[in-house]
């Protein structure tokens, strides 16, 4: 059995432009060290992330800790929205993500869809199982990426998913092969 433990990233300031580069709010810090805590708990192999700073901080405490190096991939990013210069209001961007879950294939100019941003990730989880298997792997990662790669397991992670989960939040996943066989929640 193969564990993967999607770890949500920690509260951000929300900064338009520096999706990249932004970093954690103090709630944020503070709530790393109790991820980190949960994640040692556990008993960690491997500690993978987004390349995005926000999702490596909140998994490189674990990675610290068991001395280990937080690997990143760049298909583990977050959805690109529209053209990397464009900005999107909050209020858009919430239209956008809701519109997306209704149309899977609907994207912005110069954005992905989500059907896009699921076959990247997932491909991407595809190669970590089948590299690491049998082991515990954490991925730091981003609400959207995790909820369209569990709804390639289960379309009942959609919409209302997104919107109830937290700034951390961990999910452990159980997988025999690349069968998901289990999900449970482990923040809050």
């Amino acid at each position: 059995m193969t564990i993967i433990y999607m770890v949500r990233h920690a509260e951000s300031p929300y900064d338009e432009g520096n999706e990249r580069t932004r970093g954690l709010t103090e709630k944020g810090k503070s709530d790393v060290e109790k991820v980190t805590q949960v994640l040692i708990d556990e008993g960690v192999d491997v500690v993978i992330s987004s390349p995005y700073t926000r999702a490596v901080r909140t998994v490189e405490g674990t990675a610290q800790h068991f001395h280990l190096e937080v690997a990143t991939f760049e298909d583990l990013r977050e959805r690109d929205f529209a053209a990397e210069d464009d900005v999107i209001d909050r209020g858009k961007l919430m239209s956008n993500i809701r519109e997306n879950f209704n149309d899977s294939e609907y994207a912005l100019y110069g954005g992905e869809s989500n059907a896009e941003c699921q076959r990247r990730a997932i491909a991407v989880l595809k190669s970590i199982v089948q590299e690491h298997t049998g082991r515990k792997i954490a991925i730091g990662t981003h609400g959207l990426v995790m909820t369209l790669m569990l709804s390639y397991f289960d379309s009942s992670y959609g919409f209302p998913f997104l919107e109830q989960l937290n700034k951390p939040d961990i999910y452990k996943l159980h997988f025999e092969d690349f069968e998901l066989i289990e999900v449970v929640k482990l923040w809050g």
